[in-house]
């Protein structure tokens, strides 16, 4: 099990950081995919419990929450763009 999800695990963490840095409209429909794989990779932890896949799955968790919790500490986009201020 850990071979069929390393390399999709590994991508969306690198593919979730871009698009957190690099594309700040799509934050959002970004850390849904993120948590969508985190749930698939614990799908099939249940399947298979190993201790490596345990380790992929809670760093893929770390990045996650990171993102996660930076994202809701930032500022509405709505109040960076000054809409309904006059």
């Amino acid at each position: 099990m850990l071979n069929a999800l390393l390399l999709p695990l590994m991508f969306s963490m690198a593919g979730g950081t871009y698009v957190y840095l690099q594309l700040p409209d799509r934050r959002a429909q970004g850390l849904l995919i993120l948590t969508l794989f985190q749930l698939i990779g614990a799908v099939g932890y249940v399947m298979e419990p190993t201790v490596n896949l345990f380790t992929l799955l809670s760093i893929h968790a770390s990045v996650v929450l990171v993102l996660l919790v930076r994202h809701l500490q930032a500022p509405a986009a709505a109040a960076q763009t000054g809409e309904g201020n006059q």
